[in-house]
């Protein structure tokens, strides 16, 4: 079966935020400043909900804004198992202000950290701020080539005909090359993205997983090698035209 792109032709709708707090007054209060910006917010309270969330719609969202503490668990959990499979840009709230608190929400992959309580018109900068940064870092994402078809709500990757049974790993190696077909990934920013900033794994367990995924890949899509090491760099998802 084959996967078609399709395209609707007008206006741009405003960037998508996905709001996790459970404190009321504060997400209205949130909420309403970014909406008075221009922005558009989808609130949930629970970190189940958030990764559920994220899991059908996550292409969609253009940033997160998190609270730590949560009734089912840590933003901070959350956030470290979102930079396993995306660059989404994340601001952590918190009311911990220690500096090896925000230290640490930084290291599991936060972009940046408010603490509470805050200002409504710093949130707004700042949840600009990171827009504007992730807007110059990062091309515009191109569809998913009709080769693949990534069900991201199933986390799982058709190649050709067939379904690829990968790791958890290996899926997220081929979701992130996908994201942007051609462009070259350092080893280093595939740790980033796929095991979270601040592992111990090195090069060569990047290495050790392209290689079982160029196997699998073969193995579904005979003739085509699609995953180019670029020596001193690193690899890239290159389609056939």
């Amino acid at each position: 079966m084959a996967w078609v792109a399709t395209h609707k032709i007008g206006p741009m709708p405003s960037p998508l935020l996905l709001l996790v707090e459970d404190d009321p007054a504060i997400a209205r209060t949130a909420s309403y400043a970014l909406e008075r910006e221009g922005l558009r917010v989808r609130h949930v309270t629970l970190v189940g909900e958030a990764r559920a969330e994220f899991a059908s719609q996550g292409a969609d969202y253009a940033a997160l804004v998190v609270d730590i503490g949560l009734p089912d668990g840590s933003g901070l959990d959350l956030c470290r198992d979102l930079r396993r499979v995306s660059t989404v840009p994340i601001l952590i709230l918190s009311a911990r202000a220690e500096e090896m608190d925000r230290v640490l929400g930084l290291e599991l992959g936060a972009d940046d950290y408010l603490c509470k309580p805050f200002s409504p018109r710093e949130l707004c900068a700042r949840v600009r701020s990171l827009l504007r940064r992730n807007a110059m870092v990062q091309p515009p994402a191109q569809p998913v080539p009709a080769l693949f078809e990534h069900d991201e709500a199933g986390c799982r990757i058709r190649a050709g005909e067939l379904w690829l049974n990968l790791t958890r790993r290996e899926y997220g190696l081929l979701a992130t090359l996908l994201r942007r077909p051609g462009q070259v990934w350092s080893r280093d920013a595939l740790l980033s993205v796929v095991w979270g900033q601040g592992s111990e794994s090195v090069d060569r367990t990047v290495d050790t997983h392209i290689k079982t995924l160029r196997a699998k890949l073969r193995e579904v899509l005979p003739g085509h090698e699609l995953i180019v090491t670029h020596r001193g760099m690193g690899y890239s998802l290159d389609l056939p035209r």
